[in-house]
């Protein structure tokens, strides 16, 4: 059985639909993210292992100081590495934490409307910066965008662009990164 959805119906819905996810633009997705782990070398080291990095500033104190650097620095792109949770922390019954409310509740709202599968589209960096062993990482995220209703090869879905801000444990902005992630509808043959 077909279900055919006149043009007026269609646009109703979909205004509707806007309203719902334009409360979203502005709102804090996560806040007060804090690392659970300060930085820290032996983190450092392998993230250089696995990417190949071999910047000496990264793990040589000497060669770190050479640059006017008082001691070593993390990649810059490993800001977003401190505060990630582990994969026990994604799927354990604290997963309801309050710091996780916006994103939680976004997540039900493009559900709702049939948006249930999402892939990470791109991310850009700025960095202010750079971080030392001893540092705790901070992390506030925003809703700064959701797209219209855009055709990709995925299925139809929306583009969400959040900015995340990255501080440290003296409250410095060290780095921002914006978020785009395609949240869509997936196709019968992405289903089964």
């Amino acid at each position: 059985m077909t279900s055919h959805v006149s043009r007026a119906e269609a646009r109703v819905n979909t205004e509707a639909e806007l309203a719902d996810l334009a409360t979203f633009i502005g709102m804090t997705l996560r806040s007060n993210i804090i690392s659970q782990d300060c930085v820290n070398v032996a983190m450092i080291r392998h993230w250089v292992e696995a990417m190949g990095d071999d910047n000496p500033v990264y793990l040589d104190r000497r060669a770190a100081q050479a640059t006017g650097r008082s001691d070593i620095v993390a990649p810059a792109t490993m800001v977003q590495a401190w505060t990630m949770v582990g994969y026990r922390a994604t799927v354990s019954p604290d997963a309801e934490r309050p710091d996780l409310a916006g994103a939680r509740a976004l997540g039900q709202c493009l559900a709702a409307h049939g948006y249930t599968a999402v892939v990470a589209t791109n991310s850009e960096f700025e960095f202010f910066e750079e971080l030392s062993p001893g540092d705790r990482i901070r992390l506030d995220e925003v809703v700064e965008d959701i797209s219209s209703e855009r055709r990709t090869r995925l299925g139809v879905g929306r583009f969400v662009t959040s900015l995340k801000i990255y501080g440290d444990q003296e409250g410095n902005v060290v780095a921002q990164q914006r978020w785009r992630t395609l949240r869509y509808k997936p196709t019968d043959q992405d289903a089964g």
